[in-house]
């Protein structure tokens, strides 16, 4: 790997040492204490730590775009409820996400034609972040993989003001 420069890695090795200078892992536990899942985008612009008030250890939070339920967070939050304690889950989306600017057929067309393969996963755009907290939410009801679906809450994340927006989810 010679001779290739990844400009952020030294900033985040240095950080990272700074971190471990002040670090203690006295009463930190595997099992989020306030046995909460949060799936959310992964949008850079969200701290979800600063922005729920959460400190480190109190929750699992599972990210990818748009914070879309698959399989895999299914997956994790399979996991996250069944060996770690987890109760309640939260959902946020957020306001002008970039899922809801990408049209998801030519999206793959145009990996198609640039790979010669056509990804065998869903791209998931959605037009209405409220919509898809909705959608997320039941799809999460629908899996039977899942313990506890009596404690969902959604939220869109209002980028510009920092706010939550709490979302009605139909109760199943």
């Amino acid at each position: 790997m010679s001779g290739h420069h990844f400009p952020n890695v030294g900033a985040l090795i240095a950080a990272n040492g700074e971190y471990a200078e002040r670090f203690d892992a006295a009463g930190l536990q595997v099992a989020p204490t306030r046995q909460l899942a949060i799936v959310a985008c992964m949008d850079s612009r969200m701290d979800m730590f600063a922005l729920l008030g959460l400190g480190n250890g109190e929750a699992h939070v599972i990210r990818n775009a748009g914070g879309i339920v698959t399989d895999d967070v299914i997956r994790s939050l399979c996991l996250s409820q069944r060996s770690l304690g987890t109760k309640e889950i939260v959902l946020v989306h957020h306001t002008d996400c970039g899922l809801q600017k990408i049209d998801a057929t030519d999206f793959k067309e145009v990996l198609e034609a640039e790979t010669g393969i056509k990804p065998s996963w869903a791209v998931e755009a959605f037009a209405d972040p409220y919509r898809d907290v909705v959608q997320s939410a039941n799809r999460l009801r629908a899996s039977p993989f899942l313990l506890d679906k009596q404690h969902i809450s959604g939220f869109v994340y209002n980028v510009e003001t920092g706010l939550l927006e709490r979302v009605d989810l139909p109760r199943p």
